[in-house]
């Protein structure tokens, strides 16, 4: 059984040696991209709108309860059933809504994230028929445990990218602040 498997390994040689292989990391393209940045801007917007409203409902459901608690003690049985029953239909109203909104968020990110995506499809390939690939993978969620630096075209798909579909270039954020000169 070695026997064959060294047998057939060595025969499959030549047909590895004119194998190329190529890999890009979509998540960090996707952050590069100016595109792409324009997006995560406009939904951190609508997440951030969205939370506002959330937040001032939840606040002025609180208030309601509060003050239902401080009237509660004059209040006879059946109207205070009555309100607790109202205020947990609309603590759940609130839940619900809440929900529905994390939903419409991430409904909006993945049809963005798509045509972006569909986008950078063509690209990759042009890459790869350029420079004589076999075959190209995502670094992500191919398994790609690790390469050479030399066999990243994320650079390359980045800047073909924000050439070939021109948007308003957003600056980036510092990830670490600037380095003070010493004195």
């Amino acid at each position: 059984m070695k026997k064959f498997l060294c047998l057939s390994l060595m025969l499959s040689l030549p047909v590895w040696a004119n194998v190329k292989l190529g890999y890009v990391d979509l998540q960090r393209a996707l952050k590069e991209v100016a595109e792409g940045q324009q997006a995560r801007q406009k939904l951190e917007k609508e997440v951030e709108k969205s939370k506002r409203e959330l937040a001032a409902q939840e606040n002025r459901l609180k208030e309601e309860f509060d003050n239902f608690q401080k009237q509660m003690a004059v209040m006879n049985e059946a109207t205070r059933n009555q309100k607790h029953m109202e205020f947990q239909e609309k603590s759940s109203t609130l839940f619900k809504k809440a929900q529905k909104m994390q939903e419409d968020m991430a409904q909006m990110e993945q049809v963005a994230l798509r045509g972006i995506f569909e986008k950078m499809d063509p690209i990759i390939e042009a890459i790869a028929k350029r420079e004589g690939l076999t075959m190209m993978f995502e670094k992500t969620n191919s398994g790609l445990v690790w390469a050479p630096a030399s066999m990243d075209y994320t650079n390359e798909l980045v800047r073909t990218y924000n050439e070939k579909h021109k948007a308003t270039a957003v600056p980036a954020k510092p990830s670490t602040p600037p380095a003070t000169p010493a004195k």
